[in-house]
């Protein structure tokens, strides 16, 4: 009787780093898990804005605004320009573009 021989598969390199490597990932992960902040995120990829514009578009106060646009801030995904008596703020981490992305065919209807 013939013997069926398996072959091992072969091992794969583990990817770099380790679980407590993703600690600041994960932080800055909950920051974005709002709708409000994917929103915000969203918007500023197409262009810097004000606190007011912002709050009007969620439909939010702006004190509530302030507070996301703060967090979002410490985290290092966006950064604020003062012009005259308004602030705007932009997007200061280019891979929200990738991610967003992904968020957006994903979530978002095709027609939307």
């Amino acid at each position: 009787m013939a013997s069926k021989t398996q072959t091992k598969p072969e091992p794969t390199s583990k990817p770099r780093g380790g679980v407590d490597c993703f600690t600041e990932a994960a932080e800055c992960l909950k920051v974005l898990a709002h709708p409000v902040r994917l929103r915000v995120v969203q918007l500023l990829l197409h262009g810097r804005f004000t606190v007011g514009e912002l709050a009007e578009d969620c439909q939010i106060a702006d004190n509530a605004m302030s507070d996301h646009l703060r967090l979002l801030q410490r985290c290092g995904f966006l950064n604020s320009e003062r012009d005259g008596r308004r602030v705007y703020y932009q997007i200061a981490e280019p891979h929200l573009q990738q991610l967003m992305g992904c968020v957006e065919s994903r979530f978002l209807p095709a027609d939307a």
